[in-house]
């Protein structure tokens, strides 16, 4: 018996479609640990996976310093509601450590600067009243006003970061203001791609009758480049099974994932699956999900495999739902699912199909509208929505319905 729960893995009768979540599930339990590791400068390493927890060294701020340019002074100078004018005894520009400050006295500061021993407030500026080599200041002033004490934002032995995070540029900064100048990550994936079909060209070059423009493997490039893949591309390979098992095997030795889309239903001329079988292990073929029910997941000896429909739009809404999190997680990422909101629908479903529906929708006004031809080979559609909004089966939809949507952004692919 097949993954799917059907006895024939060439059955086509409809039934027995392996839940969505089923799915998810046996992906990511055979996405296996990551891979190696290496260490980058913090330049180079954006969008990197994290692959050790990262602790801080120092205080930050390391010292008790300015918030503000002002003064600095000693609060029980100005304890009470009267105007003082207190000499300025020194000046204290940010990078630069002031002397003790004397009681009776005020000190210059600027944003940043460390605060002088002895004061224990800084008054901003523009409420004070520069006077030759002195200053007018009206009390009482709250002792700490507008100082940033040490340790505020991070205390020493504090861990800043953890392991399994995808770096965005303000956790390189973070890592930046405690000094780090290395970071070890997760070497880049590397996915191996192929395409089949006779009929397959490439964008430039003529169309003969019966030929299409390869967009699926454009699609699935740009798809991998956002998630940091390395790809390797094999390009278009013949529709005969000799062709689809020698690219297999090739991308398989190269690499640590193998994609590709098409050829993996049940027409005499669709050898994914069959190659797939003869080769590896075949472990999942068939979704209960629309669009994207043909998908076949196993391995090329030991080398995962993940075989997209062929269709444009199911060739992205799985890769969104499937290939992304299998992806991240075997990149070494701790967080792999996309966040979903309830949003009110402004539109009408009224067939309630027998799959799951992830439909090519955007939020607009507060409310999801619908691209109006939902077909599986529409790609226009994904291009005009903004995120996919999902009708689970059996379900009709009146406008008012709440549904969820997962916006691309949360979905990598903006």
């Amino acid at each position: 018996m097949t993954a799917c729960g059907c006895d024939d893995i060439g059955c086509d009768s409809g039934q027995r479609l392996m839940p969505i979540d089923d799915a998810l599930a046996l992906l990511l339990n055979s996405a296996g640990p990551p891979g190696q590791t290496e260490t980058l400068p913090l330049t180079e390493a954006q969008g990197r996976i994290l692959a050790e927890d990262l602790s801080s060294a120092i205080n930050v701020p390391p010292h008790d310093n300015s918030a503000m340019d002002g003064y600095a002074v000693r609060s029980s100078d100005l304890a009470d509601a009267t105007e003082k004018r207190l000499p300025v005894s020194q000046r204290i520009p940010a990078g630069k450590m002031g002397s003790e400050l004397q009681p009776g006295t005020a000190a210059r500061i600027f944003t940043g600067a460390p605060i002088p021993a002895g004061a224990d407030a800084v008054v901003m500026q523009e409420i004070c009243k520069p006077d030759g080599d002195a200053v007018i200041i009206s009390g009482p002033v709250p002792v700490g006003e507008n100082i940033r004490r040490a340790g505020e934002d991070i205390t020493k032995g504090d861990q800043i970061l953890q392991a399994g995070t995808k770096l965005k540029p303000q956790d390189i900064g973070l890592a930046a203001s405690v000094g780090i100048g290395e970071i070890t990550v997760y070497k880049r994936l590397r996915v191996g791609i192929f395409f089949t079909g006779d009929e397959l060209r490439e964008p430039g070059e003529p169309l003969l009758p019966g030929q299409i423009y390869n967009s699926n493997r454009h699609t699935m490039r740009g798809l991998l480049e956002k998630l940091a893949c390395e790809i390797i591309d094999l390009g278009t390979v013949k529709d005969t099974l000799e062709a689809t098992k020698d690219a297999m095997q090739q991308a398989a030795s190269q690499a640590d994932l193998v994609m590709t889309s098409g050829g993996v239903s049940v027409g005499e001329e669709d050898y994914i699956r069959i190659a797939l079988e003869e080769l590896g292990q075949l472990d999942m073929w068939r979704i209960n999900i629309k669009p994207g029910k043909p998908l076949a997941f196993g391995n090329i000896n030991g080398t995962p495999f993940l075989g997209m429909p062929g269709n444009p739009v199911s060739v992205f809404a799985t890769f969104c739902i499937f290939a992304r999190p299998f992806i991240l997680k075997k990149q070494g990422m701790s967080e792999t699912t996309a966040n979903s909101f309830n949003v009110p629908a402004d539109f009408e479903w009224n067939k309630a199909g027998n799959r799951h529906e992830y439909v090519r929708a955007r939020v607009d006004n507060g409310k999801i509208h619908l691209y109006p031809h939902q077909g599986s080979g529409v790609l226009t559609s994904t291009s005009w929505a903004n995120g996919l909004a999902f009708i689970p089966a059996n379900t009709t939809v009146k406008p008012g319905d709440i549904i969820a949507f997962t916006p691309f952004s949360e979905l990598s692919v903006y």
